[in-house]
């Protein structure tokens, strides 16, 4: 008998404010922290559909969103698509040039944007009015607009007289309801569009088991930003779960992590490592309860594996994950197999330390320089190419890159991979970070990891400086803990990359500084380091000919 209904977002809402309209959203704000409930937001998300229904919107426009993590955030993500509009996360972090391009390249009529945001967003405006004309409005998400050149009206004003209930329309599976753009790339960012039924399918695979499963009790705090790849999907499985919401507003620090743990009962976060490397020093330098708190997800960079040991020493279980804004994003997951759950610790954690089994629904290749299939023996590595239904499988108006990033329906993720004889996934590098030295391959991610399990270390980055003799070698950025000397610190690193990888892995140099660039989504922004560092004098005549490349 023929299914039903598209597969839509639309019913994950309709489910929690049915099933759990006493469930809590917590949103922590400029002005303290705020707290309503399914049913309220139900009201509020129909409100926001009539507003935005009143000002013309509803048949496939992009409304661009300008704003940390907050419950009006949270708002537009039904409310938005829910019309039939395509909701478009900006990245504010990003650099005004590029805040341009989306924009013009988007065309949003309406930007949402968060008060403390507002002065960057005028001063990209002014700087390029051609690239803004689209837009017809700016709703500052507040209950006042401040003084602005922009044609701005408030949140509060905009929704606040419409009707608490909306005739949601049934969207088509195929409608566009989402869009972001990639960063920390080499030239212009590039669109990627989610229809409802990419986005239904992700929030599905998202709860079975083998993603990353929210029930009704969890309490989930999503700390990657809901501009980047709607922060990992996560407001969509934990309102599908009906599940408690807590966001942390705008730039917390690793103190407003930790009381919104204990405050709130946090059971589910996630974040980049560098996020939860804050969170590891002020647990150990203050009396922190993370006795709540049962999962810590991890994505965007590999997390040391002194990360992973931490954490289960509190009885938080680290689960690697990958992704990327194309693949909306969640990829695989690093779960262990039942055939694991007896294995010695240190095994299970040579599993859990990779980025495990990818997320059913999917399907992968692992493709070499030749174009053949690598076998899966935790050792060869080639390029990791992806497909499925929440994949995508061409960038916004961007054939050229189209012709160059996919293959035989497959995307080309950039990312280059190993796979062991269980099927887990591995990154070795980014195509692009990967070091290239007298014909072998080095892991910079491999070498960093390395380098920060080391006690005097609180980051490290690697980077490949052209060399003329090897073609590449590996320089350290370290930043070290305070007060370690330095001079001894540098010997003794190289001694304990000497315990794990032969002499020709060993960084020719380390350079140390106060702090490691960091992306618009805060992973370590290896072109900035590049193009400091990048100079072949930093690593010119460190290898031994008895230590070179195949020695």
């Amino acid at each position: 008998m023929p299914g039903g209904s598209d597969q839509t977002l639309r019913p994950f809402a309709w489910r929690a404010e049915q099933l759990y309209p006493d469930t809590e959203i917590v949103s922590r704000t400029h002005d303290g922290v705020f707290r309503y409930d399914y049913d309220e937001y139900g009201d509020r998300t129909a409100q926001l559909a009539n507003a935005l229904e009143e000002a013309g919107y509803g048949d496939g426009e992009r409304l661009g969103t300008f704003c940390w993590n907050h419950h009006r955030h949270y708002e537009t993500y039904f409310g938005v698509p829910g019309i039939g509009a395509q909701l478009h996360t900006i990245n504010p972090l990003l650099p005004d040039e590029h805040v341009q391009y989306i924009v013009e390249n988007a065309r949003d009529e309406t930007i949402f944007v968060d008060r403390s945001l507002l002065p960057k967003l005028e001063g990209a405006a002014a700087d390029d009015p051609s690239a803004f004309e689209s837009v017809e409005r700016y709703v500052v998400m507040g209950e006042s607009v401040p003084d602005t050149d922009l044609d701005a009206v408030a949140y509060e004003s905009f929704v606040g007289d419409q009707p608490t209930s909306y005739d949601w329309p049934d969207n088509d599976q195929d409608r566009p309801a989402g869009l972001c753009y990639t960063s920390g790339t080499t030239g212009r960012p590039k669109g990627v569009e989610y229809t409802q039924g990419m986005l239904w399918s992700h929030t599905m695979a998202l709860q079975q088991p083998q993603g990353i499963p929210v029930d009704d009790d969890d309490v989930v705090m999503p700390v990657v930003p809901m501009f980047h790849v709607n922060a990992w999907g996560l407001p969509f499985s934990t309102t599908a779960g009906g599940a408690k919401h807590v966001y942390p507003g705008p730039k917390p620090g690793p103190g407003d992590l930790a009381n919104l743990i204990e405050e709130e009962g946090v059971t589910v976060t996630a974040g980049v490592p560098t996020v939860w490397l804050g969170l590891m020093e002020h647990v150990r330098e203050n009396d922190v309860d993370l006795s709540a708190l049962d999962r810590l997800v991890v994505g965007g960079s590999a997390a040391p594996e002194a990360m992973i040991r931490f954490f289960d020493d509190h009885d938080v279980e680290l689960l690697h994950a990958w992704g990327m804004t194309e693949t909306s994003p969640v990829g695989s997951a690093a779960h262990l197999k039942g055939s694991l759950a007896d294995a010695d610790y240190e095994t299970q954690l040579e599993k859990r330390s990779k980025q495990g089994l990818i997320t059913p629904g999917l399907e992968f290749r692992v493709v070499d320089d030749d174009g053949e299939e690598v076998p899966w023996n935790g050792e060869d590595f080639g390029e990791l190419w992806v497909k499925g239904p929440w994949v995508t499988t061409e960038y916004f108006e961007r054939p050229e890159a189209n012709d160059l990033e996919f293959e035989d329906g497959y995307l080309k993720t950039g990312d280059v991979v190993s796979v062991d004889e269980d099927g887990y996934i591995k990154i070795v590098d980014r195509a692009k970070d990967v070091i290239k030295s007298g014909g072998e391959w080095i892991s910079s991610q491999e070498l960093e990891n390395e380098l920060m399990a080391h006690d005097d270390v609180a980051e490290a980055a690697v980077i490949g400086v052209p060399h003329e003799r090897w073609q590449e070698r590996p320089l350290a950025l370290v930043v070290p803990n305070e007060g370690v000397d330095r001079d001894a610190l540098e010997a003794s690193l190289r001694d304990h990359v000497l315990e794990s990888y032969p002499e020709w892995w060993v960084p020719d140099n380390v350079v140390f500084i106060d702090e490691v660039p960091k992306t618009a989504t805060g992973k370590f922004n290896k072109q900035a380091l590049r193009e400091e560092y990048g100079d072949e004098s930093l690593v010119e005549g460190r290898v031994p000919d008895d230590a070179a490349p195949g020695a």
